[in-house]
């Protein structure tokens, strides 16, 4: 059972891999994705997809071709197979940028993760995603980026935000109204808690000139 990180390379726009999952104990390649990986200089364990979008690779790595016509997106087969190993800390590379569906597509493979026990990132060239429920995460002041918050799931409860320029305390987030879009730090650190509920927090890059 593995119980380390697994990192999944999605097919949006490329961005690099950072550092601290350099070392991931699990790579898997969605489609284009294995190209994607061959940049960061990862070796995938296992590459999978119906490959609509790139060539397969000629690799002796273990390479899946599913159809093209599937309920399932290539990220979220990769998903339901870091699950079965038994990954429980998920980091979807490239998951942003390019198609818009295919973007939604992956934030609710994150929330599927999420409803099955994981911890999920999920990270693009101008915007870093980070999703989970019941409990409380501490991300470090990020300069030139937009703190926001959304709730994936139909309601969030008891959403508080601490160490920011916009603060709250035991609030509700719906998924049908953005209450909680553009924040910033205005302390090192900025603690976001949830009782309940999937809660996506994005990490956006601003643009030059722009603040918040």
């Amino acid at each position: 059972m593995g119980k380390g990180l697994c990192v999944v390379v999605s097919g949006g726009e490329y961005c690099p891999l950072p550092e601290e999952l350099r070392g991931a104990d699990y790579v898997i390649a969605c489609d284009r994705g294995w190209q994607y990986a061959q940049r960061m200089g990862l070796r995938p364990d296992w590459i999978v997809g119906d490959f609509d979008s790139a060539p397969p690779p000629e690799t002796d790595v273990s390479v899946t071709r599913v159809p093209t016509r599937k309920d399932d997106t290539d990220t979220m087969l990769a998903a339901r197979q870091a699950l079965a190993l038994g990954y429980r800390d998920v980091a979807i590379l490239c998951a942003f940028g390019g198609r818009l569906d295919h973007t939604l597509a992956n934030l609710q493979t994150a929330a599927f993760l999420v409803t099955h026990g994981a911890g999920v990132r999920l990270l693009g060239a101008d915007t870093d995603a980070l999703v989970f429920t019941g409990g409380t995460r501490r991300l470090p002041r990020r300069e030139q980026r937009s703190l926001s918050l959304f709730a994936l799931s139909e309601r969030c409860e008891g959403v508080s935000i601490r160490g920011t320029k916009y603060e709250c305390e035991n609030e509700s987030l719906t998924n049908s109204f953005p209450l909680g879009v553009s924040n910033v730090w205005a302390s090192p650190e900025a603690e976001i808690s949830v009782r309940s509920g999937i809660l996506l927090v994005l990490q956006s890059a601003l643009a030059p000139g722009e603040h918040i």
